[in-house]
């Protein structure tokens, strides 16, 4: 049935009304605790290496602490893949209440941790929770919503989407010093409880599809490979190459076992991945198009802030203050091209986002030790953000359209694997290019240090040799900014392929086979 005829149904009505807006506030509070978690612990760790010394005293390695952010990674990488399949087996209500249970508990645990270890292994807790909430919310939204209402409620979805890694820091920033770091973790707790208790009220029952056997040969295959893979890509920043023991064995191993389980995939009548969806030529479009954006996307997103603290000197609250703009121009556009995604091909939508982006990318390689704020990166950052919030969620929208209600939930799955694969790639290699740009300026490190700590201006040669080593650093920014730009001008040619003309949607084909959602 196409979208033409979707008013027909009176369970999917064309306006957003007051039923499908209250699904929308449990699946935007959810995807806000998980996606806010990630970015304000971020900024937590170098208070994590002092808060748990090692035995002789002394701060824990930055490495060490940095697997509170691999464990939670990792743990998304495992348990995603299995959430369509147990979606469909256990209803969409009980197991998003569960995630929500399961992410909350591990955000209690976390704030109790008595060492590091103890700390990563409670992050892989929270990572089994939070890893089911984007794909889950996905398919609750995208099932509430009906074909007509689509692309304005991914709209409200993509909010903590893209507004977290910018207002993620400064929250984190803020708890830190006002408080502990404990309250990073305590605050989900009373988020968390209203809500399970929020969802057990407003989410509608769905009927689970129990007849469907798991996949075990898959998840063997798939949770661990794709967890191993990603792994190896997050070891690049760290080792500065990726011809290490660290990154390559991980890496290759990963990689056999993911490129061995789309092989096998093709067997089982319900595999754990049907990655059988990519036969529609629509959706496969837009998770390339998804998939180059993402990469070059939150590669970028990395260089901003620090750019601030590195060249500007600026702590990394104010970093987070002056990303601001970007969140603000979000904002603006994010609800416009949702509405317009419901109206026109998201071909006629997306590029326009992504050529703002790339015109912000490409005005960035300008930058210097003295570039101002309000005359240059604040303008730039903002419109970037019209960008960004004209872009991602149309290209979900789109492909999510291709679909029936009994795939929804599979395909959600594929998008959010295709969108935790990109991200880690973005910055792995965009962390290596811009750790080469600035290792070949010599004075460049040595700058920056004498920045943080003045008692080193002399040992670097005077103030003067100190502005010339900030002048180097800036240029290494802006070397990485050109390769940023030309992997979202890159982004262009897949988005050239997305639909133009009028987008049938599939969302109703099955619905003999599958009863939809009624919103009372």
């Amino acid at each position: 049935m196409s979208a033409h005829t979707a008013p027909a149904h009176p369970e999917y009505p064309d306006a957003i009304d007051g039923a499908v807006l209250k699904i929308a506030g449990v699946v935007v509070l959810g995807a806000i605790m998980s996606i806010l978690d990630i970015t304000v612990v971020n900024i937590a760790l170098p208070t994590f290496q002092t808060a748990f010394p090692d035995a002789s005293g002394q701060p824990v390695p930055y490495s060490t602490v940095a697997w509170t952010v691999t464990a939670y990674t990792l743990a998304l990488a495992t348990v995603i893949p299995m959430t369509g399949w147990a979606a469909d087996r256990f209803g969409t209500k009980r197991l998003y209440v569960l995630a929500v249970i399961l992410f909350t508990a591990g955000s209690a645990l976390c704030a109790t941790a008595g060492s590091i270890e103890v700390l990563i292994l409670f992050r892989v807790v929270q990572g089994l929770g939070g890893g089911m909430l984007m794909p889950l919310g996905m398919t609750i939204m995208t099932r509430a919503a009906g074909p007509a209402r689509m692309g304005r409620l991914m709209a409200i979805l993509g909010v903590p989407m893209l507004l977290g890694p910018i207002f993620g820091p400064i929250l984190g920033g803020w708890l830190i010093e006002v408080a502990t770091w404990h309250w990073i973790f305590l605050i989900n707790v009373p988020i968390g409880v209203v809500a399970v208790l929020y969802a057990l009220w407003a989410l509608p029952s769905d009927a689970p599809e129990p007849s469907e056997s798991f996949d075990v040969v898959g998840m063997l295959l798939m949770s661990p490979g794709l967890a191993l893979f990603l792994y190896g890509i997050s070891s690049i920043p760290g080792e500065g190459t990726f011809v290490s023991k660290k990154v390559l064995i991980p890496f290759c191993i990963g990689l056999a076992m993911v490129v061995a389980f789309v092989v096998y995939s093709f067997r089982p009548k319900h595999p754990l991945l049907d990655l059988r969806l990519f036969h529609n030529r629509r959706l496969t479009v837009a998770t390339i198009t998804m998939f180059l954006f993402g990469a070059a996307f939150f590669g970028g997103l990395l260089l901003v802030p620090t750019y601030f603290q590195e060249v500007r000197g600026e702590n990394t609250l104010h970093a987070a203050y002056l990303m601001v703009p970007q969140g603000l121009g979000a904002m603006l556009t994010m609800p416009v091209a949702g509405a317009l995604a419901d109206r026109l091909p998201v071909g006629r939508i997306v590029p326009f986002g992504l050529l703002l982006i790339t015109g912000g990318m490409f005005a960035l390689t300008q930058v210097g030790p003295d570039t101002p704020y309000w005359g240059f990166m604040i303008p730039v950052l903002f419109v970037m953000g019209l960008g960004m919030g004209g872009t991602m969620m149309p290209i979900m929208t789109s492909a999510l359209k291709t679909l029936t209600a009994h795939q929804v939930a599979r395909g959600s799955t594929l998008l959010n694997i295709t969108q935790q694969i990109a991200s880690s790639i973005g910055v792995a290699v965009i962390s290596v290019v811009f750790t080469n740009n600035l290792a070949a300026k010599p004075l460049a490190g040595p700058a920056i240090a004498a920045q943080r700590d003045p008692s080193l201006v002399d040992k670097v040669g005077g103030p003067g040799a100190v502005q010339e080593g900030l002048t180097q650093a800036a240029d290494a920014f802006g070397e990485t900014f050109l390769v940023a730009a030309i992997l979202v001008a890159t982004t262009l040619v897949a988005a050239w392929f997305l639909p133009r003309r009028h987008e049938e949607s599939h969302l109703l084909d099955d619905e003999t086979q599958a009863a939809p959602v009624v919103l009372h």
